[in-house]
């Protein structure tokens, strides 16, 4: 077993509710109970030694080759594991919740199956809770263990005999071909949390199916038919797969403390709602069909607007837990290692009392993108609109923290004005639209102000582009939105150059820094990786320029840094390796918007349109 495999060395299996990491060996190294922002009861992906596992695999003798898919348009994963003495296979996966309705309980089925030969597979399983710093016990009777700790009970079934390590247990059974074996996690927060029903071979079977049948019906629905139906429907699992189904929130992540440089302190919690992820996320998921999941975002954001404001008098905290309450104190836990010694290892997110104006700006977005559902609302709804859109009439025209959650200190960021300006541009919208009541004037005036501030101080005339701060010079790949929010054309001459300028300075073989932390100090120690949030927003910028010999190219060379199952993570290093929490909500929601924006220019580029870089004849410079 190895002690930090690779952070994209993982699949991910969930259930609406929760989700657990699997490395390619077989080992569950992350999984949190009973939800996503709940303290976990595997971590040994943030300590080796400490924070416990799952392995259920074949021995390992050294000549062992490990391979790992998903089933087929599901959230089922399977890990093969082949070897000169035969094939053997782990299928794992969480019946999803169908209800809607927060529980305490949650499933984890892992089933093993000899495909060729005679396998022998080893089970240990050493669960360490609240983050391992809760003590256990273990029960163990009839192949059933059940591990106690204060606030969580976990049983553990097999179907082969288990026997006793300390307070751990392991268990070995060895199959030939065609052979199958079980082992089964039931962790329950529930005070006396009962014993699970006696297993049966032919019951886990018939759920199998129903879990495959849940997922493939679900993408059946999509309606995306373009280019990348693999890598987009992909994205569109993992998205549901990280949204908390009782309120339709979805996570950053489903994890926290994995670093953003292998042994820095960029290591945060990513397991809570951010108000601009999810968001942006509301036109992706419309894009490819799928309301019902972007119309209960809407719901979600529509009743944070509701009064009262949070204790700064601000209607919207850039991030909520997926109930929705705003409480996220940030704490470290220094018994916790780190992955591969990136300390400290945090939980919670300080950043939730950072002042960040764009997500004001994403807020009306999203609902304006959604406005037939958001407007169900009905007048109180609208009321709690205009009230935040009356507030930010007054507050706009302030430093902040900024999208990127800067602990430096406060500037006039150009990306904030230009959310600012899209919030009073859709809320303009909507009010005309629907004949609502509206401090129209005052709107209009603000969004014009900002439009005129943001041209006249966010730009810099030696680089001919707009910057990340008024008084900075530095660029910043956040404005790769600008073209898609309608704030500049996309082909206007202002934006052209900007996007220019970005390419020789921001942007290394089509991957995107997000901006150069040592040019613009963001408070924090150390580097980062680029941006592959980022990288997809400059596919987007580039079609909609009209470059789509550039675009297409860098979408297709972007897709060769997704892990062995289609997954991204927040960054991508200098070696092409996956850095920081895993898998990220931010980069599947842009792959999609880049997919759909680049299918669209492609298929009106067919019909007849010329891109800017490809007139007739020309073969342009070496591809980049």
């Amino acid at each position: 077993m190895e002690r930090y495999p690779a952070i994209a060395d993982h699949g991910v299996v969930g259930d609406l509710q929760t989700a657990a990491l699997i490395s390619s060996q077989g080992v569950v190294d992350w999984f949190p109970a009973p939800r996503f922002d709940s303290p976990s009861v595997f971590a040994a992906l943030l300590d080796h030694d400490r924070g416990g596992h799952f392995r259920f695999a074949p021995e390992d003798r050294g000549s062992r080759t490990c391979k790992q898919l998903y089933y087929p348009d599901t959230a089922v994963l399977v890990t093969r594991f082949m070897s000169p003495d035969g094939v053997g296979e782990v299928i794992d996966f969480m019946p999803p919740d169908r209800t809607g309705t927060p529980s305490d309980r949650h499933v984890l089925i892992r089933g093993a199956r000899a495909v060729r030969g005679t396998v022998r597979f080893d089970l240990e399983c050493r669960p360490r809770f609240d983050y391992a710093r809760a003590d256990h016990t273990c029960d163990l009777r009839d192949d059933i263990a059940t591990f106690r700790a204060p606030g969580m009970t976990a049983h553990l079934q097999s179907t082969f005999p288990l026997r006793p390590d300390g307070t751990d247990v392991r268990g070995t059974v060895t199959l030939r071909a065609g052979e199958l074996a079980a082992a089964v996690l039931t962790v329950d927060a529930a005070p006396n949390a009962p014993t699970p029903p006696p297993l049966c071979r032919e019951a886990l079977t018939e759920r199998l199916w129903q879990v495959v049948e849940f997922w493939q019906r679900w993408i059946l629905t999509s309606r995306y038919r373009g280019r990348w139906p693999g890598v987009v429907h992909r994205s569109a699992i993992t998205l549901k797969l990280l949204t908390y189904l009782p309120t339709g929130a979805p996570v950053a992540a489903a994890t926290m403390g994995l670093p953003e440089q292998i042994g820095g302190e960029r290591n945060w919690d990513y397991r809570y709602t951010w108000v601009r992820d999810g968001s942006l996320s509301v036109r992706a998921l419309l894009d490819l069909g799928f309301a019902e999941e972007a119309a209960q975002f809407t719901h979600w954001l529509g009743d944070r607007l509701q009064p009262p404001e949070d204790a700064r008098g601000e209607p919207l905290q850039i991030m909520y837990r997926v109930d929705g309450d705003p409480d996220l104190p940030e704490e470290l836990l220094p018994h916790l290692a780190g992955y591969r010694d990136s300390s400290p290892v945090r939980v919670g997110n300080a950043a939730t009392d950072q002042l960040q104006l764009d997500i004001y700006g994403e807020a009306l977005y999203a609902l304006s993108e959604a406005r037939e559902t958001a407007m169900r609302a009905g007048y109180h709804g609208w009321k709690n609109l205009a009230r935040t859109l009356d507030w930010l009439a007054d507050s706009w025209d302030r430093p902040d923290e900024g999208i990127w959650e800067t602990r430096g200190g406060r500037k006039d960021f150009t990306f904030s004005r230009m959310m600012s300006w899209v919030a009073f541009d859709r809320g303009l919208r909507l009010a005309a639209e629907y004949s609502r009541p509206a401090d129209t004037a005052r709107w209009t005036a603000a969004r014009d102000t900002i439009l005129e501030q943001v041209m006249q101080r966010g730009w810099d005339a030696e680089q001919r582009a707009l910057v990340q701060h008024y008084d900075g010079t530095v660029l910043d790949a956040s404005l790769l939105l600008l073209p898609r929010v309608g704030f500049l054309s996309p082909r206007t001459e202002s934006w052209l150059s900007t996007l220019d300028a970005m390419e020789r300075t921001l942007v290394s073989d089509s991957l995107v820094y997000r901006y150069d932390p040592l040019a613009s100090p963001d408070g924090l120690r150390g580097s980062e990786g680029t941006f592959s949030l980022c990288t997809f927003l400059y596919v987007d910028a580039l079609a909609r320029a009209g470059r789509l010999r550039q675009a297409r190219y860098a979408f297709e060379k972007m897709q060769t840094y997704a892990n062995h199952v289609g997954l991204f993570a927040e960054e991508i290093g200098p070696s092409g390796e996956q850095l920081g929490n895993f898998p990220q909500a931010f980069t599947h929601l842009s792959l999609i918007m880049a997919a759909t924006t680049l299918d669209d220019a492609l298929d009106r580029q067919r019909a007849g349109a010329q891109s800017r870089d490809d007139p007739p004849g020309r073969l342009g410079t070496w591809p980049h």
